[in-house]
């Protein structure tokens, strides 16, 4: 059975009959977990052999995984410093931040995959413009430049674990105030204004490196008047004007910042017509369920196989193998280093 275009989620630390039930369908593709999914690494690795096993090919399995504030796996792993530290750090020293950056991409990556995880949503190309609470110490730098060189660092050492990555929040979501988790950010900048934000998307999607999108939650009107994840004018702009042939996630779907669009089903339909490939719903149970008994779509071979390409690439190493790996304990150093900044 082919890879679905829903990204759910599970209830707890192991799978329930529900959770269970709901991955089989043939609309599931993948997982995307939470801290309430994780206990230890142990308890980690069990839930994901068994979602995993579930089916084949086997469903993908993801976390927002960034560092800082957004760590969801922390007793057991390396303490993963907020991504302005090393925008603080190529301040002072550019080229040995983006040796510590790789450092630290592949700490994050060959961690989660030691434990079964698959990829994560990193890294964050948002611009800290200081206006946005919710992205503030998540993003790199305030500077294009750095955002760039840093995340291709961030990325070099994901994939040398073998991981996929991918970027958000296109087309940028540093410049507003409110957070789409629990409002409707509208951007009035114009197109021009916004050439800094999406600066690094361009050369990222242009040297190859950026695996996956996703979009913003947030409104432009100057360009469009849907969120980003639902316009048409916005996923035309990264698949034909910027040329990238990776996957395109939604944000959440049951994120205040997508109920312009109505229930679940008007807004799965309308990040589907926009051209995402992937749609994340979370943390309601009851909305995946919907979707499942009601949506109907048609799933073109070209997004099956776009999801099939963020497969992990190669053996994981396990815990043990990475304590002796040399560079492994450099990027643990790194992120303690950092994390004392």
């Amino acid at each position: 059975m082919p890879l679905g275009p829903l990204m759910a989620d599970v209830a707890g630390i192991a799978l329930t009959p529900e959770d269970r039930q709901r991955l089989i369908h043939p609309l599931v593709g993948g997982v995307i977990l939470f801290s309430r999914n994780y206990r230890d690494p142990e308890q980690l690795a069990a839930l994901c052999r068994d979602i995993h096993g579930l089916r084949q090919p086997a469903l993908l399995i993801s976390i927002d995984h960034e560092g800082g504030r957004v760590q969801r796996c922390r007793e057991g792993f390396t303490r993963l410093p907020p991504m302005a530290a090393l925008g603080r750090h190529w301040d002072r020293n550019p080229g040995e931040a983006l040796a510590s950056a790789e450092a630290l991409g592949y700490v994050l990556a060959s961690e989660l995959r030691a434990v079964g995880v698959d990829f994560s949503y990193a890294p964050v190309l948002d611009l800290n413009f200081g206006r946005s609470s919710v992205i503030g110490d998540r993003s790199l730098h305030r500077n294009p430049q750095a955002v760039t060189d840093l995340a291709r660092a961030l990325i070099r050492g994901m994939g040398a674990a073998g991981m996929a990555n991918c970027g958000k929040h296109f087309p940028g979501h540093g410049w507003v105030a409110a957070d789409s988790h629990v409002s409707i950010p509208v951007d009035e900048r114009s197109l021009a204004e916004m050439g800094e934000d999406m600066a690094p998307y361009q050369a990222l999607v242009q040297d190859g490196s950026l695996k996956a999108v996703m979009p913003a939650h947030v409104t432009y009107p100057a360009m469009d008047g849907h969120p980003a994840g639902f316009s048409p004018y916005w996923i035309n702009k990264l698949r034909r004007e910027l040329g990238f042939t990776g996957v395109i996630f939604s944000d959440d779907l049951s994120m205040a910042g997508a109920g312009v669009v109505g229930g679940i089903q008007q807004r799965a339909q309308a990040a589907w017509d926009a051209g995402c490939d992937v749609l994340l719903v979370c943390n309601q149970p009851e909305a995946v369920d919907e979707l499942l008994g009601a949506w109907r779509v048609e799933v073109p071979e070209d997004k099956i196989q776009r999801l099939m390409g963020l497969q992990p690439k190669g053996e994981a190493l396990s815990r043990e193998q990475l304590k002796q790996e040399a560079r492994y304990e450099e990027g643990v150093a790194w992120a303690e280093r950092l994390g004392q900044e």
